[in-house]
């Protein structure tokens, strides 16, 4: 028997951990989860952050919880796993999203930065989906994985645009993405990454006032930046029954961006 297509993207039962759930693509992915059914627990640095987005969630009818932690952190990881573990039982559903950028030329990079940017947007992704499948995904054979990788991850950079670190550790995340899909296939587990293009956001707030949303736009086969929305569809597709047959993915939302990269 063959399920509906409206039935294979609902998530009611299911639960979801998103890092970097506090406001941006985050916050928008857990809307999308949340609605379509799963029980959510956010997570980030800034408790006020977490308690505003969580009434949000809470205000859209969603069962939501939050959990403050350091993505960054081993200890921080350990502890938003087992408040996880309390608030969800088991995690079906992994989002790691929470990241950082830094903006300086490759010549005067400083390494301390350099790893800042690597241990949130690197080391951080590895250590929690390594504790959720251990504790979570690989006993019952099952589970999603979606990192949030960037449209930054799949080319160089313009000369103007100085974030080698980050460029550098979304592609990190890119092959870790397929990498990890490879080798956890057997448990029943799906890895997938979403590589957005320019959404306004806090972290890219400083590039599009330095380059202006109108030339910005301009630059995109579809004229547009990212929005509030852009993001739902590919996560919902990802984290349920209608993604079971995809893994090793990275699917770019970008109005077209990566298409013309290097023509």
């Amino acid at each position: 028997m063959t399920t509906s297509a409206l039935e294979l993207f609902n998530l009611c039962g299911k639960t979801a951990l998103i890092t970097g759930g506090s406001r941006g693509l985050g916050l928008q992915i857990a809307e999308a989860l949340g609605q379509a059914g799963a029980k959510i627990m956010i997570s980030s640095r800034k408790e006020e952050d977490l308690i505003a987005s969580c009434q949000h969630l809470h205000d859209k009818g969603i069962t939501a919880q939050w959990f403050a932690a350091d993505a960054a952190k081993e200890e921080d990881i350990t502890a938003l796993c087992q408040a996880a573990a309390t608030y969800l039982g088991d995690i079906d559903i992994l989002v790691n999203n929470a990241g950082a950028s830094w903006g300086e030329a490759a010549e005067t990079h400083s390494a301390k930065a350099w790893d800042k940017v690597m241990d949130l947007n690197v080391r951080g992704y590895f250590l929690l989906a390594q504790a959720v499948a251990q504790t979570s995904m690989i006993p019952r054979k099952q589970g999603r994985i979606i990192n949030i990788a960037s449209i930054a991850g799949l080319a160089g950079n313009p000369a103007f645009m100085k974030t080698i670190a980050y460029n550098t550790s979304k592609g990190a995340v890119v092959n870790f993405t397929r990498a990890l899909a490879g080798e956890w296939g057997h448990y029943g587990i799906t890895v997938n990454a979403i590589a957005p293009g320019f959404f306004p956001s806090k972290m890219s707030k400083g590039l599009i006032d330095s380059v202006g949303e109108d030339a910005m736009r301009r630059n995109v086969p579809l004229q547009r930046l990212g929005d509030d929305d852009d993001l739902k569809g590919a996560a919902l597709l990802f984290a349920s029954a209608a993604g079971k047959h995809i893994t090793g993915q990275i699917l770019a939302v970008d109005g077209g961006v990566s298409a013309i990269i290097g023509s």
